[in-house]
């Protein structure tokens, strides 16, 4: 069996994590039993959510065990099985975490999902056609439920999440504006993604720029939020609500270091009867399927437009992820660990 290298939370973070906190390791890879299999990861995902599983308090999962390979979503290839479903050159995804290599029991359900790259990237399962792609699919079929000529605006806009949500609105016929940091990401978003308008928050860091801008962009209103960050773009997108809004939440990244997310107008809930429903794409299971086979379909026929931000090697992993936690990613953030 392969030498594996890993790596593993170390300490928790006090406020902003760092490099510190992970430790990069080196274990054997234990002896395959009856029903496991041998996966060679060869992207790993870095997504915002296991910032909140580092912390030792509450929250929607258990938190990130100390000394334990980190959590989180992979793509790669079986490199050997005891499994009858799974063969060697299966490609699969999985949560196989922050390592080179896993052994995971092929009967597990959700563990291991044997998947095609002959129509669509491998990395990009980690992506549009995974998890990021889902959460898009499930708050805005399910909670923000638009309808044709309304108005879509979404935060973190030109995030894997983001991006899919533009797309998937568009789909439907609505008007879709982003809110994304920096002029290329706002670019793309209107020249390749298909958007309607966007916002620079970079460029409008007061409060009352920020909402003008948002206003010059939304004439009619919002009457759906997808929303990822909170804080300053929550209370302006709150003031452009129209009556019965719906906003979806899927990430609060201004405060996952412990800030304080005060809200400037909550009464605009009531004056506007706004739904505001945050969920957990995980606990929707059954929706996958039909999530997968819409996104999957988009991808492989050119329609979902997506970036990738790629750091090489697993050692490059925390910083990578702190930058992500920064913005300083396009589109997906990924490691690639083997090739």
């Amino acid at each position: 069996m392969p030498s594996n290298q890993q790596i593993v939370l170390k300490s928790r973070p006090e406020g902003e994590p760092s490099v510190d906190n992970f430790e990069l390791t080196t274990s054997d890879t234990p002896a395959l039993k009856d029903g496991d299999v041998l996966v060679k990861h060869h992207f790993l995902s870095l997504d915002p959510y296991m910032r909140g599983r580092m912390n030792a308090g509450k929250s929607y999962a258990q938190p990130q065990p100390l000394d334990e390979v980190m959590i989180g979503g992979t793509v790669g290839v079986v490199e050997a099985s005891m499994h009858p479903k799974f063969q060697v050159g299966d490609t699969v995804v999985g949560m196989g975490g922050w390592q080179t290599y896993s052994v995971v029991n092929g009967n597990t359900p959700g563990m291991l999902r044997k998947v095609s790259t002959e129509l669509i990237p491998l990395s990009a399962y980690l992506g549009p056609v995974g998890m990021p792609g889902v959460t898009a699919w499930v708050g805005l079929h399910h909670i923000c439920e638009p309808k044709a000529g309304e108005t879509v605006v979404v935060s973190a806009a030109s995030g894997a999440v983001g991006t899919a949500v533009g797309q998937l609105a568009k789909a439907r016929g609505c008007r879709v504006v982003g809110i994304a940091g920096g002029q290329d990401k706002c670019d793309f978003l209107v020249n390749e993604a298909g958007f309607d308008a966007y916002v620079d928050y970079k460029a409008h860091t007061d409060p009352k720029s920020l909402y003008r801008a948002l206003k010059e962009v939304t004439p009619d209103g919002v009457d759906c939020y997808f929303e990822s960050v909170g804080g300053p773009i929550l209370d302006a997108v709150l003031l452009r609500t129209n009556a019965f809004a719906r906003i979806a939440v899927c990430g609060m990244i201004a405060g996952y270091n412990g800030e304080p997310l005060p809200m400037q107008n909550p009464s605009l809930i009531l004056v506007n009867r706004i739904k505001i429903q945050g969920f957990i794409v995980s606990e929707h299971m059954e929706l996958w399927p039909p999530a997968l086979q819409e996104l999957g379909t988009m991808v492989a026929s050119g329609k979902l437009k997506y970036r990738e931000t790629v750091a090489d090697g697993l050692a490059a992993a925390p910083e990578a992820f702190l930058g992500l936690l920064k913005g300083k990613n396009f589109g997906k953030q990924l490691v690639k660990i083997n090739s």
